[in-house]
Protein backbone atom coordinates (compact mmCIF):
# COMPACT_ATOMS: atom_id res chain seq x y z
CA UNK A 1 0.00 0.00 0.00
CA UNK A 2 1.84 3.32 -1.12
CA UNK A 3 1.16 6.38 1.48
CA UNK A 4 -0.70 8.94 -0.10
CA UNK A 5 0.66 11.71 2.40
CA UNK A 6 -0.85 14.27 3.60
CA UNK A 7 -0.02 17.93 4.23
CA UNK A 8 -1.16 21.04 5.27
CA UNK A 9 -0.45 24.70 4.22
CA UNK A 10 -1.15 27.69 6.27
CA UNK A 11 -0.67 31.37 5.21
CA UNK A 12 -2.67 34.17 5.61
CA UNK A 13 -2.56 35.22 1.49
CA UNK A 14 -4.25 33.31 -0.63
CA UNK A 15 -2.84 33.48 -3.92
CA UNK A 16 0.35 32.18 -2.17
CA UNK A 17 -1.70 29.15 -0.45
CA UNK A 18 -3.56 28.45 -2.66
CA UNK A 19 -0.28 28.28 -5.44
CA UNK A 20 2.12 26.40 -3.22
CA UNK A 21 -1.09 23.77 -2.81
CA UNK A 22 -1.04 23.72 -5.96
CA UNK A 23 2.82 22.74 -6.40
CA UNK A 24 2.58 20.66 -3.96
CA UNK A 25 -0.61 18.59 -5.52
CA UNK A 26 1.22 18.12 -8.92
CA UNK A 27 3.78 16.21 -6.73
CA UNK A 28 1.02 13.91 -6.03
CA UNK A 29 0.21 14.67 -2.22
CA UNK A 30 -3.26 15.34 -0.08
CA UNK A 31 -3.19 19.25 0.50
CA UNK A 32 -5.22 21.10 2.67
CA UNK A 33 -5.01 24.67 3.30
CA UNK A 34 -5.75 27.09 6.10
CA UNK A 35 -5.83 30.90 6.05
CA UNK A 36 -4.45 31.55 9.86
CA UNK A 37 -2.75 29.54 12.78
CA UNK A 38 -5.97 28.89 14.53
CA UNK A 39 -7.89 27.37 11.99
CA UNK A 40 -4.53 25.44 11.04
CA UNK A 41 -4.60 23.70 14.79
CA UNK A 42 -8.17 22.41 14.18
CA UNK A 43 -7.08 20.74 11.38
CA UNK A 44 -4.45 19.71 13.52
CA UNK A 45 -6.25 18.50 16.02
CA UNK A 46 -8.75 16.42 12.97
CA UNK A 47 -5.83 14.86 11.02
CA UNK A 48 -2.05 14.08 11.40
CA UNK A 49 -0.33 15.49 8.25
CA UNK A 50 3.13 14.35 6.96
CA UNK A 51 3.76 17.95 7.17
CA UNK A 52 3.14 21.58 8.05
CA UNK A 53 3.95 24.80 5.58
CA UNK A 54 3.40 27.51 7.92
CA UNK A 55 3.56 30.98 7.25
CA UNK A 56 5.99 33.13 9.75
CA UNK A 57 3.57 36.54 9.71
CA UNK A 58 -0.06 35.60 10.11
CA UNK A 59 -2.95 38.17 11.31
CA UNK A 60 -5.25 37.31 13.98
CA UNK A 61 -2.97 36.67 17.40
CA UNK A 62 -1.42 34.01 16.49
CA UNK A 63 2.12 33.81 14.64
CA UNK A 64 3.93 31.18 12.65
CA UNK A 65 5.70 30.41 15.83
CA UNK A 66 2.75 29.66 17.72
CA UNK A 67 1.02 28.06 15.50
CA UNK A 68 4.23 25.32 15.25
CA UNK A 69 4.36 25.15 18.94
CA UNK A 70 0.47 24.61 19.45
CA UNK A 71 0.29 21.80 16.71
CA UNK A 72 3.44 20.29 18.18
CA UNK A 73 1.21 19.85 21.19
CA UNK A 74 -0.73 17.56 19.59
CA UNK A 75 2.29 16.11 17.01
CA UNK A 76 4.44 16.04 18.78
CA UNK A 77 7.17 14.68 15.59
CA UNK A 78 5.49 16.79 13.12
CA UNK A 79 7.66 18.15 10.59
CA UNK A 80 7.02 21.78 10.50
CA UNK A 81 8.15 23.95 7.62
CA UNK A 82 8.43 27.68 7.81
CA UNK A 83 7.91 30.21 5.27
CA UNK A 84 8.52 34.05 5.26
CA UNK A 85 9.24 36.96 3.25
CA UNK A 86 10.73 38.95 6.29
CA UNK A 87 13.86 36.84 6.63
CA UNK A 88 16.10 37.63 8.84
CA UNK A 89 18.78 35.79 10.70
CA UNK A 90 17.01 36.18 14.36
CA UNK A 91 13.69 35.09 12.83
CA UNK A 92 15.34 32.34 11.50
CA UNK A 93 17.11 31.02 14.86
CA UNK A 94 14.07 31.23 16.50
CA UNK A 95 12.07 29.20 14.24
CA UNK A 96 15.19 26.00 14.21
CA UNK A 97 15.25 26.55 17.70
CA UNK A 98 11.79 26.19 18.42
CA UNK A 99 11.46 23.38 15.84
CA UNK A 100 11.15 23.95 12.80
CA UNK A 101 12.61 21.64 10.50
CA UNK A 102 13.21 23.89 7.37
CA UNK A 103 13.15 27.84 6.47
CA UNK A 104 11.69 29.02 3.34
CA UNK A 105 12.30 32.76 1.72
CA UNK A 106 9.36 33.73 -0.62
CA UNK A 107 8.90 34.19 -3.18
CA UNK A 108 9.48 29.94 -2.98
CA UNK A 109 11.04 28.73 -5.77
CA UNK A 110 8.75 25.05 -6.76
CA UNK A 111 11.95 23.10 -7.37
CA UNK A 112 13.01 23.74 -3.55
CA UNK A 113 10.02 23.03 -2.52
CA UNK A 114 10.16 19.58 -3.87
CA UNK A 115 13.13 18.62 -2.94
CA UNK A 116 12.58 19.60 0.50
CA UNK A 117 9.39 17.92 0.80
CA UNK A 118 10.71 14.27 -1.19
CA UNK A 119 13.51 14.50 0.93
CA UNK A 120 11.21 14.39 4.50
CA UNK A 121 8.77 12.18 2.82
CA UNK A 122 12.01 9.54 2.18
CA UNK A 123 12.57 9.05 5.73
CA UNK A 124 8.54 9.26 6.89
CA UNK A 125 8.71 6.19 3.81
CA UNK A 126 11.83 4.64 5.84
CA UNK A 127 10.04 4.89 8.71
CA UNK A 128 6.45 2.91 7.60
CA UNK A 129 8.60 0.00 6.52
CA UNK A 130 10.51 0.09 9.77
CA UNK A 131 7.07 -0.12 11.10
CA UNK A 132 5.82 -2.60 9.30
CA UNK A 133 9.01 -5.27 9.12
CA UNK A 134 8.93 -4.33 13.10
CA UNK A 135 5.34 -5.74 13.05
CA UNK A 136 5.88 -8.64 10.79
CA UNK A 137 8.73 -10.10 13.13
CA UNK A 138 6.47 -9.84 15.93
CA UNK A 139 3.76 -11.57 14.35
CA UNK A 140 6.34 -14.43 13.54
CA UNK A 141 8.19 -14.68 16.90
CA UNK A 142 5.74 -14.06 19.36
CA UNK A 143 2.94 -16.62 20.41
CA UNK A 144 0.82 -13.82 21.56
CA UNK A 145 0.49 -12.64 17.78
CA UNK A 146 -1.05 -16.00 16.31
CA UNK A 147 -3.94 -14.93 14.97
CA UNK A 148 -6.70 -18.00 16.18
CA UNK A 149 -10.03 -18.16 18.45
CA UNK A 150 -9.87 -21.75 17.84
CA UNK A 151 -10.08 -24.03 21.37
CA UNK A 152 -7.78 -26.12 20.44
CA UNK A 153 -5.39 -23.61 19.13
CA UNK A 154 -5.48 -21.56 22.25
CA UNK A 155 -4.50 -24.73 24.10
CA UNK A 156 -1.47 -24.89 22.32
CA UNK A 157 -0.40 -21.47 22.90
CA UNK A 158 -0.82 -21.89 26.30
CA UNK A 159 1.13 -24.93 26.26
CA UNK A 160 3.78 -23.00 23.88
CA UNK A 161 3.97 -20.85 27.57
CA UNK A 162 4.02 -23.38 29.73
CA UNK A 163 6.92 -25.07 27.87
CA UNK A 164 9.13 -22.11 26.15
CA UNK A 165 11.27 -21.76 29.69
CA UNK A 166 12.03 -25.71 29.71
CA UNK A 167 15.25 -27.60 27.59
CA UNK A 168 12.49 -30.38 26.80
CA UNK A 169 12.74 -31.73 23.38
CA UNK A 170 9.00 -30.44 21.66
CA UNK A 171 7.98 -32.21 18.75
CA UNK A 172 5.68 -30.54 16.61
CA UNK A 173 2.67 -32.43 14.54
CA UNK A 174 0.82 -31.18 11.45
CA UNK A 175 -0.19 -31.03 7.99
CA UNK A 176 2.31 -29.19 5.57
CA UNK A 177 1.45 -25.03 5.84
CA UNK A 178 -0.31 -25.09 9.88
CA UNK A 179 2.37 -23.54 10.61
CA UNK A 180 4.96 -25.84 12.56
CA UNK A 181 7.49 -23.57 11.79
CA UNK A 182 5.66 -20.35 13.66
CA UNK A 183 5.18 -22.57 17.14
CA UNK A 184 8.78 -23.84 16.67
CA UNK A 185 9.45 -20.00 16.69
CA UNK A 186 7.18 -18.99 19.30
CA UNK A 187 8.26 -21.87 21.97
CA UNK A 188 11.84 -20.24 21.44
CA UNK A 189 11.14 -16.41 21.50
CA UNK A 190 8.78 -16.98 24.30
CA UNK A 191 11.23 -18.58 26.74
CA UNK A 192 14.76 -17.35 28.64
CA UNK A 193 16.33 -18.63 25.34
CA UNK A 194 15.15 -15.77 23.37
CA UNK A 195 18.01 -13.46 22.84
CA UNK A 196 20.45 -16.71 21.70
CA UNK A 197 19.88 -18.33 17.99
CA UNK A 198 17.11 -20.24 16.45
CA UNK A 199 18.86 -21.72 13.78
CA UNK A 200 16.09 -23.76 11.66
CA UNK A 201 16.88 -27.00 9.14
CA UNK A 202 14.87 -28.54 6.45
CA UNK A 203 16.03 -31.93 6.63
CA UNK A 204 14.01 -32.98 3.41
CA UNK A 205 15.98 -30.55 1.42
CA UNK A 206 19.74 -32.43 1.46
CA UNK A 207 20.83 -35.71 0.64
CA UNK A 208 21.91 -37.40 3.36
CA UNK A 209 25.96 -36.32 3.05
CA UNK A 210 24.87 -32.98 2.61
CA UNK A 211 22.51 -32.85 6.11
CA UNK A 212 25.19 -34.92 8.19
CA UNK A 213 27.85 -31.74 7.19
CA UNK A 214 25.17 -28.96 7.78
CA UNK A 215 24.12 -30.52 11.11
CA UNK A 216 27.39 -31.60 12.70
CA UNK A 217 29.96 -29.14 10.60
CA UNK A 218 33.24 -30.42 9.08
CA UNK A 219 36.90 -30.48 9.54
CA UNK A 220 39.56 -29.14 6.70
CA UNK A 221 40.27 -31.87 4.08
CA UNK A 222 36.91 -33.96 5.74
CA UNK A 223 36.13 -34.25 1.52
CA UNK A 224 37.05 -32.58 -1.47
CA UNK A 225 36.49 -29.24 -1.38
CA UNK A 226 36.72 -29.17 2.49
CA UNK A 227 39.24 -25.74 2.49
CA UNK A 228 39.02 -25.21 5.80
CA UNK A 229 36.71 -25.90 9.28
CA UNK A 230 33.35 -25.15 9.28
CA UNK A 231 30.94 -25.01 12.01
CA UNK A 232 27.21 -27.02 11.57
CA UNK A 233 24.16 -26.06 12.57
CA UNK A 234 24.63 -27.16 16.42
CA UNK A 235 27.52 -25.22 16.72
CA UNK A 236 25.74 -22.31 15.39
CA UNK A 237 22.88 -22.95 17.67
CA UNK A 238 24.58 -23.19 20.91
CA UNK A 239 22.76 -21.54 23.72
CA UNK A 240 19.77 -21.80 21.77
CA UNK A 241 17.42 -23.52 19.49
CA UNK A 242 17.60 -25.79 16.65
CA UNK A 243 14.84 -26.35 14.86
CA UNK A 244 14.79 -29.86 12.58
CA UNK A 245 12.02 -29.49 10.39
CA UNK A 246 10.34 -33.19 8.46
CA UNK A 247 12.74 -35.06 11.34
CA UNK A 248 10.49 -38.14 9.46
CA UNK A 249 12.67 -37.96 6.48
CA UNK A 250 16.24 -38.28 7.74
CA UNK A 251 18.53 -41.71 7.46
CA UNK A 252 18.80 -44.20 9.59
CA UNK A 253 22.69 -43.12 10.28
CA UNK A 254 21.60 -39.69 10.69
CA UNK A 255 18.68 -41.17 13.51
CA UNK A 256 21.28 -42.92 15.15
CA UNK A 257 23.59 -39.63 15.19
CA UNK A 258 20.99 -37.55 16.12
CA UNK A 259 20.25 -39.71 19.25
CA UNK A 260 23.78 -39.62 20.90
CA UNK A 261 23.55 -36.05 20.28
CA UNK A 262 20.07 -35.69 22.22
CA UNK A 263 21.70 -38.03 24.81
CA UNK A 264 25.24 -36.59 25.41
CA UNK A 265 24.74 -33.17 23.98
CA UNK A 266 28.02 -34.00 22.50
CA UNK A 267 29.44 -34.89 18.80
CA UNK A 268 32.04 -34.82 16.19
CA UNK A 269 32.51 -33.19 13.20
CA UNK A 270 32.94 -34.68 9.97
CA UNK A 271 36.56 -36.17 9.88
CA UNK A 272 37.34 -34.81 13.41
CA UNK A 273 38.65 -36.74 16.58
CA UNK A 274 38.01 -33.82 19.13
CA UNK A 275 33.93 -34.41 20.74
CA UNK A 276 32.22 -30.93 20.44
CA UNK A 277 30.13 -30.06 23.61
CA UNK A 278 26.60 -28.08 22.70
CA UNK A 279 23.61 -26.48 24.67
CA UNK A 280 20.90 -26.53 22.05
CA UNK A 281 17.26 -26.97 22.90
CA UNK A 282 16.02 -29.40 19.75
CA UNK A 283 12.10 -28.81 18.53
CA UNK A 284 11.18 -31.35 15.26
CA UNK A 285 8.15 -31.11 13.25
CA UNK A 286 6.92 -33.51 11.13
CA UNK A 287 4.10 -34.18 8.82
CA UNK A 288 4.17 -37.76 9.20
CA UNK A 289 2.88 -40.34 11.64
CA UNK A 290 5.83 -41.44 13.17
CA UNK A 291 4.36 -44.19 15.22
CA UNK A 292 3.49 -45.61 11.97
CA UNK A 293 6.98 -44.89 10.76
CA UNK A 294 8.34 -46.87 13.79
CA UNK A 295 5.95 -49.81 13.39
CA UNK A 296 7.19 -49.81 10.19
CA UNK A 297 10.81 -50.15 10.38
CA UNK A 298 11.52 -46.65 8.67
CA UNK A 299 12.13 -44.43 12.28
CA UNK A 300 13.60 -45.43 15.24
CA UNK A 301 11.82 -46.15 18.38
CA UNK A 302 14.33 -44.67 20.46
CA UNK A 303 14.77 -41.40 18.87
CA UNK A 304 11.01 -41.28 18.62
CA UNK A 305 10.80 -41.39 22.31
CA UNK A 306 13.95 -39.21 22.88
CA UNK A 307 12.31 -36.41 20.25
CA UNK A 308 8.05 -36.58 21.92
CA UNK A 309 9.10 -35.40 25.11
CA UNK A 310 6.62 -33.02 24.40
CA UNK A 311 4.14 -33.37 21.57
CA UNK A 312 2.22 -30.20 19.87
CA UNK A 313 -0.30 -31.37 17.35
CA UNK A 314 -1.45 -28.37 15.08
CA UNK A 315 -4.93 -29.01 13.60
CA UNK A 316 -5.31 -28.07 9.84
CA UNK A 317 -7.39 -25.10 9.04
CA UNK A 318 -10.72 -27.38 8.18
CA UNK A 319 -11.07 -28.27 11.76
CA UNK A 320 -10.63 -24.75 12.54
CA UNK A 321 -12.99 -22.53 10.14
CA UNK A 322 -13.43 -20.02 12.85
CA UNK A 323 -10.05 -19.02 12.21
CA UNK A 324 -10.50 -18.26 8.68
CA UNK A 325 -11.95 -14.61 8.39
CA UNK A 326 -9.40 -13.69 11.30
CA UNK A 327 -5.86 -15.25 9.16
CA UNK A 328 -7.60 -13.62 5.92
CA UNK A 329 -7.85 -10.41 6.82
CA UNK A 330 -4.48 -10.21 8.71
CA UNK A 331 -2.94 -11.57 5.77
CA UNK A 332 -4.74 -8.77 3.43
CA UNK A 333 -3.16 -6.45 6.26
CA UNK A 334 0.20 -7.73 6.73
CA UNK A 335 0.50 -8.38 2.40
CA UNK A 336 -1.18 -5.40 0.93
CA UNK A 337 1.65 -2.99 2.50
CA UNK A 338 4.49 -5.39 0.68
CA UNK A 339 2.73 -5.30 -2.74
CA UNK A 340 2.21 -1.70 -2.65
CA UNK A 341 -1.71 -2.21 -2.95
CA UNK A 342 -4.14 -0.40 -1.30
CA UNK A 343 -6.69 -3.48 -0.11
CA UNK A 344 -8.85 -2.78 2.76
CA UNK A 345 -11.23 -5.74 3.06
CA UNK A 346 -12.72 -8.66 2.04
CA UNK A 347 -16.39 -8.95 1.30
CA UNK A 348 -18.76 -11.27 2.21
CA UNK A 349 -19.06 -13.39 -1.24
CA UNK A 350 -15.03 -13.64 -1.02
CA UNK A 351 -14.99 -14.98 2.60
CA UNK A 352 -18.05 -17.08 1.80
CA UNK A 353 -15.44 -19.03 -0.86
CA UNK A 354 -12.46 -19.08 1.61
CA UNK A 355 -14.88 -20.82 4.00
CA UNK A 356 -16.17 -23.14 1.52
CA UNK A 357 -12.64 -24.56 0.51
CA UNK A 358 -10.72 -26.74 1.96
CA UNK A 359 -7.33 -26.05 2.59
CA UNK A 360 -5.26 -28.82 1.59
CA UNK A 361 -2.35 -27.14 1.83
CA UNK A 362 -3.78 -25.18 5.06
CA UNK A 363 -2.30 -21.77 5.97
CA UNK A 364 0.67 -21.74 3.57
CA UNK A 365 -1.89 -22.06 0.67
CA UNK A 366 -4.34 -19.52 2.47
CA UNK A 367 -1.25 -16.97 2.12
CA UNK A 368 -0.51 -17.89 -1.37
CA UNK A 369 -4.02 -16.96 -2.48
CA UNK A 370 -4.98 -13.70 -0.45
CA UNK A 371 -1.43 -12.86 -2.11
CA UNK A 372 -2.63 -13.84 -5.80
CA UNK A 373 -6.40 -12.00 -5.01
CA UNK A 374 -4.50 -9.11 -3.78
CA UNK A 375 -1.87 -8.74 -7.18
CA UNK A 376 -5.09 -8.62 -9.74
CA UNK A 377 -7.66 -6.86 -7.30
CA UNK A 378 -8.56 -3.48 -9.31
CA UNK A 379 -10.25 -1.95 -6.44
CA UNK A 380 -10.08 -1.76 -2.23
CA UNK A 381 -12.03 -4.76 -1.31
CA UNK A 382 -11.18 -8.70 -2.40
CA UNK A 383 -14.04 -9.72 -4.65
CA UNK A 384 -16.00 -13.30 -5.42
CA UNK A 385 -13.92 -12.75 -8.88
CA UNK A 386 -10.28 -11.82 -7.39
CA UNK A 387 -10.77 -15.54 -6.19
CA UNK A 388 -12.33 -17.42 -9.01
CA UNK A 389 -9.35 -19.75 -9.26
CA UNK A 390 -10.68 -21.40 -6.09
CA UNK A 391 -13.81 -21.80 -7.53
CA UNK A 392 -12.63 -23.55 -10.74
CA UNK A 393 -10.12 -26.01 -8.25
CA UNK A 394 -13.42 -26.75 -6.24
CA UNK A 395 -15.22 -27.52 -9.47
CA UNK A 396 -12.66 -29.98 -10.53
CA UNK A 397 -12.46 -31.89 -7.13
CA UNK A 398 -15.80 -31.84 -7.50
CA UNK A 399 -16.09 -33.18 -10.53
CA UNK A 400 -13.54 -35.90 -10.78
CA UNK A 401 -14.62 -36.90 -7.16
CA UNK A 402 -15.25 -40.55 -6.74
CA UNK A 403 -18.19 -41.74 -4.34
CA UNK A 404 -17.41 -44.26 -1.68
CA UNK A 405 -19.28 -47.15 -3.40
CA UNK A 406 -17.96 -46.43 -7.29
CA UNK A 407 -16.06 -49.33 -8.40
CA UNK A 408 -13.00 -49.58 -10.83
CA UNK A 409 -15.40 -50.33 -13.60
CA UNK A 410 -18.24 -47.53 -12.93
CA UNK A 411 -15.11 -45.42 -13.20
CA UNK A 412 -13.75 -46.78 -16.49
CA UNK A 413 -17.16 -47.04 -18.10
CA UNK A 414 -17.58 -42.94 -16.48
CA UNK A 415 -14.51 -42.41 -18.49
CA UNK A 416 -14.82 -43.87 -22.06
CA UNK A 417 -18.20 -42.41 -21.81
CA UNK A 418 -16.87 -38.97 -20.88
CA UNK A 419 -13.98 -39.33 -23.73
CA UNK A 420 -16.71 -39.95 -26.21
CA UNK A 421 -18.82 -36.91 -25.61
CA UNK A 422 -16.37 -34.87 -25.69
CA UNK A 423 -15.03 -36.00 -29.28
CA UNK A 424 -18.51 -35.77 -30.74
CA UNK A 425 -18.82 -39.45 -30.35
CA UNK A 426 -14.93 -39.73 -32.95
CA UNK A 427 -13.87 -43.42 -31.29
CA UNK A 428 -9.93 -42.51 -32.47
CA UNK A 429 -9.94 -39.04 -30.65
CA UNK A 430 -11.60 -40.63 -27.58
CA UNK A 431 -9.27 -43.49 -27.41
CA UNK A 432 -6.02 -41.42 -28.19
CA UNK A 433 -6.93 -39.03 -25.65
CA UNK A 434 -7.19 -41.77 -22.83
CA UNK A 435 -4.05 -43.26 -24.09
CA UNK A 436 -5.13 -46.19 -25.52
CA UNK A 437 -5.60 -48.00 -28.95
CA UNK A 438 -9.01 -47.94 -31.53
CA UNK A 439 -9.44 -51.83 -30.74
CA UNK A 440 -9.25 -51.31 -26.80
CA UNK A 441 -11.64 -48.35 -27.11
CA UNK A 442 -14.26 -50.45 -29.22
CA UNK A 443 -13.85 -53.59 -26.79
CA UNK A 444 -14.70 -51.12 -23.75
CA UNK A 445 -17.93 -49.87 -26.26
CA UNK A 446 -19.28 -53.25 -26.47
CA UNK A 447 -18.15 -54.20 -23.01
CA UNK A 448 -19.96 -51.83 -21.37
CA UNK A 449 -22.72 -51.03 -23.73
CA UNK A 450 -22.70 -47.53 -24.63
CA UNK A 451 -24.35 -46.04 -27.06
CA UNK A 452 -22.47 -43.51 -29.25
Amino acid sequence: MKAVWKILVVDDEEVMCESLAAWLREDGYDVDTASSGRRAVESARAADYAIYFIDLKMPGGMDGIETMMEIRKLHPEAPVIIITAYATVDTAITAMKEGAQEYIVKPCNPEEISLVVARIIKVKNLQLENTILRKRLTGQYDFHDIITKNPRMLAILQLVQDVAGLRSTVLVRGESGTGKELIARAVHYSGDRADKPFVPVSCAALAETLLESELFGYEKGAFTGAATRTRGKFELADGGTIFLDEIGDISPKLQADLLRVLQERRFYRLGGSEEVKVDVRVIAATNKDLVEEVSQGRFRDDLYYRLNVIEIRIPPIRERREDLPLLARHLVQRLSPELNKDIQDISEGAMKVLLEYEWPGNVRELENAIERAIVTCRGQVLSEDDFGFLTRTMQERKAWSVPANMTLQDLERQAVQAALQRTGGNVKEAASSLGIDRSTMYEKIKKYDIQR
